[in-house]
This record gives C-alpha cells, structure tokens and sequence, in this order.
C-alpha cells in the first residue's frame, strides 16, 4: 500500500484544483480535529415564563478543522525548514493568483489520500523552530493549522446581472424577451 500524504490544494475562483499551488504535508498528521458552534441571540431581560432568557437560533457557523503539531524536518539535507514552512505562511496572506483582483485568502481544499474533507481558508497559522544547525540555519519546525471551512468557489457572475425566467420577468412588467 502506498502511504498518501496529506495536502492543501490551492482552488481558483472557477473552482479548478491548482495542482502547482499544493502544501504536501511533510509528514502525515497524527489526528485532525474538527468542530462547529451555532450562533444565538440572547436577549437581555426577555424572559419567557419559566425565567428563561429567550434564545434565538440565528445560522450554525462553518466547520473549524485544526491540524496540531505537523512536523517539519529538514535536519539531514540541512536545508532552513523556514522554505517550508513559507507555503503555510503563503496562505494567511492574500492570493497571489493572477485572477484574484479582490483581496481574499488562498482558497484550499484539504485533501489526504481519496478523501477531500472541505473547502478552506488557512484562519490561523503558528509554528515553533525547535532544531537548528550550528550555523544557526532552523532544520526542525512544529506547525498548528486551523482551517475554516468556505463554500467550493463559483465562477463569478457579472456585478449586477440576474438571470430571471419568464415568469419573474413578466411578475415584474418585463414581459418576454422575444417580444
């Protein structure tokens, strides 16, 4: 069997895997943890009959994924780990894609082996230099990852066009286009 490795595949805005914009994991992650919170709205001094504060259910937020302590280890080839550690930091900053004129984070899709866990953006990054040559060059690095889950990128609409069909056109005294 072959071991697969983990990966981070940069998305365009049409949607399309940019397998030249990739962060192949190192090493493979030992666990990934994944969690969601809902957003509520707590009225104060709105009480219901039982003395309860009335609670508002507004929307459930995106799915969070943290990936802790990824190594990096470039002790034998005595490379400086901090070229590696560059992609990850490529991601809190904003796309340098050609066709990405409004500022926005990379777009990712977190991927290990067959499976595509979710689309994403990189919401937080820290990392920890741990091992260095006598030189002083850092040769070993732990990185935390924490990824908000985004909705897979649409191709864009131009600003202000809305498709309507015949009934909405007519609804709003448009009537047929063939007419």
């Amino acid at each position: 069997m072959v071991l697969e490795k983990a990966k981070l595949i940069e998305v365009n805005r049409k949607g399309q895997e940019q397998k030249s914009n990739q962060i192949e994991f190192m090493f493979n992650p030992s666990e990934i943890s994944f969690s969601r919170s809902m957003t509520i709205e707590q009225s104060k001094g709105s009480q219901n009959k039982d003395s309860q504060t009335k609670t508002s259910f507004k929307h459930p937020n995106p799915y969070s994924l943290k990936i802790s302590n990824i190594m990096l280890d470039t002790y034998e080839t005595g490379e400086d780990v901090l070229k590696y550690i560059s992609h990850f930091q490529r991601g809190v900053e904003f796309s340098s894609l050609a066709e990405d004129k409004a500022q926005r984070p990379p777009v990712y899709v977190f991927t290990w082996g067959k499976r595509k866990y979710m689309h994403c953006f990189i919401k937080s990054l820290d990392f920890k230099l741990s091992l260095f040559l006598p030189d002083g060059t850092p040769v070993r690095a732990t990185v935390n990852l924490s990824l908000e889950q985004i909705s897979v990128p649409d191709k864009p609409q131009s600003p202000g066009l809305t498709l309507m069909g015949p009934q909405a056109r007519q609804s709003q005294g448009r009537g047929d286009l063939n007419t």
